[in-house]
C-alpha cells in the first residue's frame, strides 16, 4: 500500500512549518502510519511547492497512492521569502489528480483564509472520496489504518484529538520523514513541548483554545524526539509549538497565570545538549510577557538557561496585541503595556549579549493585532507610543510583527463580526510609519554596519538586479541582501553594509 503526504504548510499562533521549517505535525503523520504497519519505503512526503515544480512522474505517484494525506492551515497571516502555502484551488486539483482516497486536515479544518484582515472560511470539499478531520489529523490518518494493513471504512473513523503518548511515539517513529524534505539537511525541525491555552479565558481572536486546555509533553519524550531527529541528520531544532514556553511543565498557583518551573526547563534544554552534541541552532519560540512580569524571578533562571544551552540569535515573541488598555480589556488580552516594557527589559538585560554568530543571544519580538474590537484612531498613537518609548530607551527589539485579525468562526472576534476594513487606511500609515520611525533604526542597532553575520543560507536569487537573497537558519531571521550571485544552499559568512526597514545589505567575507 502507497502513502503520499502533501505538506501544504501549517502557520498558527504557537506553531510553524513554512521552509525552511518542518512541523511537527508532518512527523507524527509518518509516525502514525509506520506504527499501523505501513513501511517507511512506503510512505512519500512532498512540499506542495515541490509539487508545483514536479516532474510527472512525481504526479503520476500520487495518482497511484492508495491514501493522500494533505496537511495546511493558516490561522495567522504572514509573508514568506521563497514558499507558498497550499491554496484551496491546489486542494481541489490534488483531490482530482490522486485516485485513491483523500484526507485533509491541520489548522484547515477551522477555516482558510488568504490573508490577514479576511473572515476565514469553512472548508467543504464535494468530493465523495475526500474527507476533512475536524480534530487531529494524525490521529485520523493512524485511525483510518486498518490490520493488514489496508484503508478502513473513513466513515467509521472518529475524529478525536491524540493524546501525548501518542505523539510520543509518532515523533520518533516519524522522524525518518525528515530525509525526504527537498531543502533537507537545511530544515529547522519545529518541536512542541505542549499545546493548549493555559489562560482560564482567551486572546478573542486566537485559535489556541480550539486545542483545549494545556497538555504538557514529558521531558523525556522531547529528548527522545531531538535524539531521533539528530539520528537521521537534523542539526537545527526549535523549540516553537507552544504557546509560552516559560509555562512549560508551570505549576498551577492558584492564580490567572500559572508559576514558571525553571527546573524543567534545565532538564528540557540540558537533555537536548545531551543526545545531539553537534546541533547547529537550538531556538525557542513564543513568551507571554504577563508571565514574565508577574515571575521575573522564575523566569530570569529559565532565560540564564536558554543561555547557556542554546546558539546565538534567539528569539522569543510576545503577543502584546495593543498598547490601548480599551481594547486589551474588550478582547482579554493577556497583558497591560507596563507590564511587557518590563518583560521586554528583563529580556535585554539578560540576553542582548552578542554571541558568536554575530546576533545578541535571546531578544525579544512584539506581535500586534489591529481591527479588534475596542480599536479606535487612539490604539494606533498609543501603540505607535509604546514602540517609540522602547527604542528611546535604548532596548532592543528583533522582530515587530503588525498584521490584520483574521477571524475564524467560534473565537469571540468572528461573532462579534466587526467591520474588517473600518481602519484600512489609518492601519496602512501607521504600519509605514512604524516602519520608518521605529524598524529602520531598530535594525541599524541590532546589527550595525559591519557586523558580521556567519552561516547565512542562500535561498533565492534577486529578480530585480543580480544578487542573492539568505537568511540565518533559525527564529525570524533577518532577510540578508547579497550583491552577487551565489549559489542556492550555500552557506556562507556575511559583513553588513547597509539597512532597509526589515532587511540588511552584506556583503560576502572571504579570508
Amino acid at each position: 500500500m502507497k502513502i503520499a503526504i502533501i505538506d501544504g504548510y501549517v502557520d498558527e499562533p504557537a506553531c510553524f512549518g513554512v521552509p525552511p521549517y518542518i512541523s511537527p505535525y508532518i512527523r507524527y503523520i509518518a509516525g502514525a502510519l509506520v506504527e499501523r504497519g505501513i513501511g517507511r519505503d512506503n510512505i512519500s512526503y512532498f512540499t506542495i511547492d515541490g509539487i508545483r515544480n514536479s516532474k510527472k512522474e512525481d504526479l503520476a505517484l500520487l495518482g497511484r497512492a492508495d491514501l493522500v494525506v494533505i496537511l495546511s492551515g493558516m490561522t495567522v497571516p504572514g509573508k514568506y521569502l521563497r514558499s507558498s502555502p497550499i491554496t484551496l484551488k491546489e486542494i481541489e486539483y490534488l483531490c482530482r489528480t490522486a485516485a485513491g482516497v483523500k484526507v485533509i486536515g491541520g489548522p484547515i479544518r477551522l477555516g482558510y483564509s488568504s490573508e490577514g484582515g479576511m473572515a476565514a472560511s469553512t472548508l467543504e470539499m464535494a468530493d465523495e472520496n475526500v474527507f476533512v478531520a475536524r480534530q487531529d489529523i494524525e490521529a485520523f490518518v493512524h485511525d483510518i489504518i486498518a490490520p493488514g494493513p489496508c484503508i478502513g471504512d473513513p466513515d467509521n473513523v472518529e475524529h478525536r484529538m491524540r493524546t501525548v503518548g501518542e505523539i510520543g511515539r509518532w515523533a520518533d517513529k516519524g522522524a525518518f520523514i525528515i530525509r525526504q524534505h527537498p531543502d533537507f539537511p537545511n530544515i529547522m525541525c519545529e518541536m512542541e513541548t505542549y499545546r493548549g491555552c493555559g489562560r482560564d479565558t482567551h486572546c478573542s481572536f486566537c485559535t489556541e483554545f480550539f486545542y483545549g486546555p494545556s497538555t504538557y509533553r514529558s521531558v523525556e519524550d522531547v529528548v527522545a524526539e531531538a535524539a531521533s531527529l539528530y539520528k537521521e541528520g537534523a542539526l537545527y531544532f526549535r523549540l516553537g509549538r507552544q504557546p509560552d514556553l516559560f509555562t512549560y511543565h508551570a505549576v498551577d498557583s492558584g492564580d490567572s497565570l500559572p508559576r514558571p518551573n525553571p527546573q524543567a526547563l534545565e532538564s528540557l534544554y540540558s537533555g537536548i545538549r545531551k543526545v545531539a552534541p553537534g546541533l547547529e541552532v537550538l531556538h525557542m519560540d513564543n513568551a507571554n510577557p504577563a508571565t514574565i512580569a508577574t515571575y521575573p524571578d522564575e523566569c530570569s533562571k529559565i532565560m540564564k538557561t536558554i543561555l547557556k544551552y542554546h546558539t546565538p540569535g534567539d528569539v522569543a515573541a510576545m503577543g502584546m496585541e495593543s498598547a490601548d488598555p480599551a481594547v486589551i480589556r474588550a478582547n482579554n488580552l493577556k497583558a497591560m503595556p507596563d507590564d511587557v516594557f518590563e518583560a521586554v527589559k528583563l529580556m535585554n538585560e539578560i540576553g542582548s549579549i552578542r554571541g558568536e554568530n554575530g546576533l545578541s543571544h535571546l531578544l525579544p519580538g512584539l506581535n500586534f493585532v489591529h481591527g479588534l474590537a475596542g480599536e479606535t484612531k487612539k490604539t494606533f498613537g498609543l501603540n505607535y507610543d509604546f514602540l517609540k518609548n522602547i527604542l528611546d530607551d535604548g532596548l532592543l527589539l528583533r522582530r515587530i510583527n503588525i498584521r490584520q485579525v483574521m477571524p475564524f468562526s467560534g473565537t469571540p472576534v468572528a461573532e462579534q463580526q466587526l467591520p474588517l476594513a473600518k481602519n484600512r487606511k489609518m492601519f496602512l500609515k501607521y504600519k509605514e510609519k512604524v516602519r520608518k520611525d521605529i524598524d529602520l533604526p531598530m535594525l541599524k542597532r541590532v546589527v550595525p554596519e559591519g557586523t558580521v553575520l556567519k552561516d547565512v543560507l542562500c535561498e533565492v536569487w534577486s529578480e530585480s538586479s543580480v544578487g542573492t537573497f539568505g537568511r540565518q537558519l533559525g527564529s525570524y531571521p533577518i532577510l540578508v541582501g547579497i550583491s552577487e550571485k551565489l549559489p542556492i544552499g550555500e552557506f556562507v559568512d556575511v559583513r553588513v553594509t547597509g539597512h532597509g526597514f526589515r532587511s540588511i545589505s552584506a556583503t560576502v567575507v572571504r579570508e
